[in-house]
């Protein structure tokens, strides 16, 4: 429980600061994830008895660290989820890149297909093909690294690290889609920034989190960027 980085909280929703290479819900791996951690939490907190209702509304990758919202009544999480639908739902990334990409703004528009864990770029026409949109603009440059900031428009799995790649600017610490990197231990990609409107308040929240102070992302003027 101690691992539990809670930034807001109030009858209705649970934000927290998800770490690297946790899960967000439970896998084959059988790691202890952050809907569980969630859920413990809440029921120790408040002694109830029984299983505690939490709402997975939105997942990031394991390798991926930053901002994540849990709902604590069913009526949040309907309402949280039709915020993503609609696009109301607004996550921005922060990445380091390998290599920078030769446009410094961009709109990446691609479809994937995951297979065994593996997601692919692949023709529109192809079976279970899915569309993925993700905006990027670079912040800044040392030598051949990029601080990127990145929106998404679709929510595939890998979207980012599979779409930078493709444009030769794959994420540093990245194994699977470029290469791993002595001068990161962690993937560099991290949720950074989360807006949304209260699933039951007239008003909008608006939450921003730093990435870890540890390489590549000291190399670059992050606070001048997120402030």
């Amino acid at each position: 429980m101690e691992n539990l980085n809670i930034i807001y909280e109030d009858n209705h929703l649970l934000v927290v600061i998800k770490p690297q290479n946790i899960p967000s819900q439970a896998d084959e791996s059988g790691d202890l994830d952050m809907l569980n951690m969630v859920k413990n939490y809440i029921k120790e907190k408040y002694n109830k008895p029984g299983e505690a209702y939490v709402g997975l509304v939105h997942r990031l990758d394991r390798p991926t660290g930053g901002i994540m919202v849990f709902a604590k009544t069913s009526k949040s999480a309907k309402r949280l989820t039709d915020q993503i639908k609609n696009g109301d739902f607004v996550k921005t990334y922060y990445c380091v890149t390998d290599g920078v990409p030769k446009e410094l703004d961009g709109h990446l528009v691609n479809y994937l297909k995951k297979d065994d864990n593996i997601v692919k770029i692949v023709p529109m026409s192809e079976k279970n093909a899915k569309l993925a949109e993700t905006i990027y603009n670079v912040l800044e440059i040392q030598k051949n690294y990029a601080f990127v900031k990145v929106n998404i428009l679709t929510g595939r799995s890998h979207q980012i690290r599979v779409q930078m790649a493709n444009i030769g600017a794959p994420l540093m610490g990245d194994g699977k889609y470029g290469k791993q990197n002595k001068a990161t231990k962690n993937l560099a990609l991290w949720a950074g920034e989360l807006t949304f409107k209260h699933p039951t308040k007239d008003e909008t929240l608006h939450f921003k989190v730093y990435p870890p102070e540890e390489k590549p992302w000291t190399e670059f003027n992050v606070q001048k960027f997120l402030n």
